[in-house]
C-alpha cells in the first residue's frame, strides 16, 4: 500500500533501499534517540528491511521527486505494538535522517498515517511514544494532535542496552463513539 502527501510518498521498503537506509540509520544522532543502535553496515540495513520493515504498516518515507528513502514511519496495530493496546488501536513510530530535520516532513507523514489509521483501518485510538529528552519527537506528536497520556518509569531497553524513561501520547479517533481511556 502506498500513501502520498504533498511532498512525500510513503511506500513499502524495498531491498534496494538498503544503501540509503544505511546512510541515515548509521548516524549516531538518529537511532539512539529513537531506541535502536546505529546501523553498522549496508548488510545490517538490508537485514532490518527484510526482518523489521517488511511487516504490514511500515513505510519508507521518500521524497516525491526522487523516491529516495530518507526515513521510516510505521502504524502497528494491537498486540504487535510495543504498547499493551487493543486490536482496534495502533502505535505510530517514526524517524527521519538528520539532513531532513526541521522541515515538517515527519508531521506531514504522520498526518497521512493518522488519516489512514482512522479512516481506512477504523482504529479508535493511536498511541505514540518518545524517550525522555527527545523534544523533536515530542513536538512532532503535539503538532499532529497527540496529547500526553502517561510516563513509563525507567525501563531497560535491550536494543540500546540502557535504561530509559518513555513518555506516551494518545490521539482519539474523532469518529469513535467510545473514547474512554
Amino acid at each position: 500500500m502506498i500513501q502520498e502527501t504533498d511532498r512525500l510518498v510513503l511506500r513499502p521498503w524495498r531491498e534496494d533501499d538498503a544503501e540509503n537506509l544505511f546512510v541515515y540509520a548509521s548516524d549516531e544522532n538518529v537511532g539512539p534517540i529513537a531506541g535502536w543502535p546505529p546501523h553498522r553496515s549496508v548488510a545490517e540495513s538490508l537485514e532490518i528491511i527484510k526482518t523489521v520493515f517488511s511487516q504490514e504498516g511500515v513505510f519508507a518515507v521518500t521524497l516525491k521527486p526522487d523516491d529516495t528513502a530518507i526515513g521510516c514511519i510505521g502504524l502497528i496495530r494491537g498486540r504487535k505494538s510495543n504498547f499493551p493496546i487493543d486490536d482496534d488501536e495502533g502505535e505510530i513510530s517514526y524517524w527521519i535522517g538528520v539532513p531532513f530535520w526541521g522541515r515538517g516532513l515527519i508531521p506531514e507523514a504522520m498526518e497521512r498515517v493518522i488519516r489512514y489509521g482512522f479512516e481506512e483501518l477504523c482504529l479508535k485510538r493511536l498511541w505514540c511514544g518518545y524517550f525522555d529528552g527527545n523534544e523533536k519527537s515530542r513536538r512532532a506528536q503535539e503538532k499532529c494532535g497527540f496529547r500526553y497520556h502517561h510516563t513509563n518509569p525507567a525501563t531497560y531497553f535491550e536494543l540500546t542496552d540502557d535504561v530509559r524513561i518513555e513518555h506516551v501520547s494518545v490521539l482519539e479517533n474523532p469518529a469513535a463513539s467510545d473514547s474512554s481511556l
